[in-house]
């Protein structure tokens, strides 16, 4: 929570998404249905669009404005404000050579954001009014009464001293060029290595809840636990702080789960309130009159692998007694994944955002117990949504498969919306988006499953056939659904129809089809995307004998399988950071959990190492027809770069063409401009080799 914040100022679920806008301008939002095709270059004038924030009165809301800087190969950010009813151009609000972001509001209604390490304010209500710098300010979470601020801070680790036997062994030691260790959790992708040992109090020292005062003063350590508090939030009166801890962190064999904890203020007095080991909690609040907290909650990841379960549990929103005691969950009966609760202020209702096929919607459930009531409705995705503290209006980013996302303002039941920005009017009057629909088709064994596609770039019928491009998403358990993605518009630009399926284990569907590949990935939804390829071929023009597949993580991983599985049906294919020998992943890879989860168990037990092996692409490697293109960043943790190799050597010892892109010093999300613009540059080239569309 930003510094200075009150309490109960704004409920907020933050989403992660990358969202593309360009500077705002207050015209109607119109797509050329003449322009010119999207050119890699306009990757540059794309812009990212941040999580946008309602003042606590719902007069106003602040969103980041992201550019993205060739040069440097880095960003710049800007701060915006805009009306909350529309009524008001939006401005920006930071100044001209700040690189500024992290905006909140202040108690006062001020906007304060950040410029550097250097803290900025400025008042809305002041037309045209400068950012005055102010000091910076500790961070933490400021209580009700507006009188204390809490944090958490690492505890200072004892200080330790080695020793050695003689001056010739320190000497060898200090020559020593490398790492050792002998702890279990050494690697975690995107992390140094090795990563600290979370057995040592030394490396992975505890942390402890500090309260100051806001006035000024002392930080004094509200507990002593000598574990990790998060997730703080504080009771209505002030009284309590609310938090989520593992007491069991320290053990590498377990894997991390929280339990809910409360801690008096005045008397320190720490009391736990959930004790169970098969359930992991998230996100407990406080309701409006502190007698009741709110949380979700889900299988954990070791109740799973001792039970051998078959699925993974649902994720349910629950509601207990403030002082611990039986927990009542509110969602049992309903298919979907509940989010972060967020109380109305008069406690009767629980609000919460979820994912419903490839849209994300707000709903809510009475407090008591009933049927969930869905919100906010259409084929789009509701992003970082964020509601005033009367709980009278709310703002958030709207997500479509063709247009980049808006921010747009509504009142609480969903009604009277309003766009609050058009930022991309000048960019749609020059570049025509491939347009999107979403299609439903059927599974070999009759499973309903949606998909989305674009269209090339001036589709029309007589044009035909087209190529293919079908792009699975990673997870696997995410979802596909209304987005504006840069990479698969590109495609569409240059000629190509793009396919994207919500396979099994997929979110947003229920439980039963997220874990309907429990055992088995690859075979059902893999069935589920040649299907969406078969259903497209046979209601557009599409040419079956120049078909691609593209995926990154796991959407890879399912490139690697589809050219062994089905290789006469794909004519070319990229396989991004994908998985090919499951038993090699196992003990190299920084998630072993995913294989002693959903492959019951580890290599050395023969029921799992026989699923792990029929479920590796590399084991049918030589079935490969399809010519494959190789993306992988070099230090890769989450699915280590040999994964690529292994699949590689083998097409090329089979003589399939095949090409490897690594990118040096990249781990599992390979990240940068001019990394994204050269991976797109040459996937497309791969495409244009195999799949050339027709001129």
């Amino acid at each position: 929570m930003p510094a200075l914040m009150h309490a109960p100022a704004r409920w907020s679920i933050a989403l992660a998404v990358a969202v593309l806008v360009l500077p705002a301008c207050v015209t109607a939002q119109t797509t050329a249905s003449g322009g010119r095709a999207l050119a890699i270059e306009d990757y540059y004038r794309m812009k990212s669009i941040g999580a946008p924030q309602i003042s606590p009165d719902g007069r106003w809301v602040t969103f980041t404005v992201t550019a993205r800087i060739e040069e440097t190969n880095d960003d710049r950010g800007e701060v915006w404000l805009v009306g909350a009813d529309g009524s008001a151009r939006a401005r920006r609000v930071s100044g001209d050579d700040q690189n500024a972001g992290s905006p909140s509001w202040l108690e006062d209604g001020r906007l304060r954001f950040m410029a550097g390490d250097a803290a900025f304010v400025v008042d809305p209500r002041v037309a045209d009014a400068a950012p005055s710098p102010v000091p910076a300010g500790p961070a933490g979470l400021v209580s009700p009464d507006g009188r204390l601020r809490a944090r958490t801070r690492p505890v200072p680790p004892p200080a330790r001293v080695r020793t050695y036997a003689s001056d010739f062994e320190r000497r060898h030691e200090e020559r020593f060029e490398g790492v050792q260790f002998d702890w279990l959790n050494f690697q975690r992708d995107g992390g140094p290595f090795p990563v600290p040992d979370s057995r040592d109090p030394v490396a992975n020292p505890p942390s402890e809840i500090y309260l100051e005062p806001t006035a000024g003063g002392e930080a004094v350590a509200l507990t002593r636990l000598g574990l990790q508090p998060r997730d703080l939030s504080w009771s209505p009166d002030a009284g309590t702080l609310l938090f989520l801890a593992d007491t069991e962190y320290r053990d590498e064999l377990r894997y991390a789960r929280a339990d809910v904890h409360t801690v008096a203020v005045e008397t320190g007095e720490v009391r736990r309130l959930t004790h169970d080991d098969g359930f992991e909690n998230r996100a407990p609040r406080y309701s409006p009159d502190g007698s009741r907290i709110a949380l979700v909650r889900s299988w954990s990841t070791n109740r799973i692998i001792r039970e051998k379960a078959n699925h993974g549990g649902p994720t349910d929103l629950f509601v207990m007694p403030a002082g611990g005691g039986p927990l009542t969950n509110l969602t049992a009966d309903w298919p979907l994944q509940a989010g972060a609760p967020m109380w109305s202020p008069d406690g009767r209702w629980i609000y919460f955002t979820a994912q419903t096929g490839g849209a994300t919607h707000l709903f809510r459930v009475p407090a008591d117990g009933g049927p969930v009531e869905q919100v906010t409705t259409g084929e789009r995705r509701i992003l970082s949504l964020t509601i005033d503290d009367a709980f009278r209006r709310m703002a958030y980013l709207v997500g479509t498969l063709d247009a980049p996302p808006e921010v747009h303002s509504a009142t609480i039941d969903g009604r009277n919306e309003r766009r609050l920005t058009d930022v991309h009017a000048p960019f749609l009057a020059e570049v025509a988006p491939g347009r999107g629909e979403t299609v439903r088709f059927r599974s070999a064994d009759g499973t309903p499953i949606e998909g989305f596609l674009l269209y090339p770039h001036g589709y029309s019928p007589e044009r035909g056939p087209y190529p293919l491009v079908v792009s699975s998403h990673g997870g696997p358990h995410s979802a596909s659904g209304y987005d504006f993605d840069f990479k698969l518009q590109y495609f569409a630009a240059n000629g190509y129809f793009v396919l994207e399926t919500n396979f099994r284990s997929s979110t947003g569907y229920g439980d039963d089809f997220l874990w309907a590949t429990w055992g088995a990935w690859g075979t059902k939804d893999g069935q589920d995307v040649m299907a969406g390829v078969d259903h497209v071929i046979a209601n557009h023009p599409v040419d079956p004998n120049r078909v691609g597949h593209i995926g990154h993580s796991y959407g890879g991983f399912m490139t690697n399988w589809l050219i062994t599985q089905y290789p006469d049906r794909l004519a070319a294919a990229i396989s991004g950071a994908g998985i090919s020998n499951w038993v090699s992943d196992y003990g190299t890879a920084d998630i072993a959990r995913t294989k002693e989860t959903e492959f019951f168990g580890y290599p050395w037990e023969e029921h799992a190492r026989d699923i792990m092996i029929r479920q590796s692409p590399l084991t049918w490697a030589g079935r490969v027809r399809t010519p494959t293109l190789f993306v992988h960043g070099e230090v890769d943790q989450r699915v280590p770069y040999e994964e690529a190799e292994q699949m590689y050597t083998a097409l090329k010892k089979i003589g399939v063409p095949a090409r490897m892109i690594q990118y040096a010093d990249m781990a599992h999300g390979i990240r940068g401009h001019w990394n994204n613009v050269h991976r797109m540059m040459n996937e497309l080239h791969w495409w244009n080799t195999w799949l050339r569309p027709r001129t």
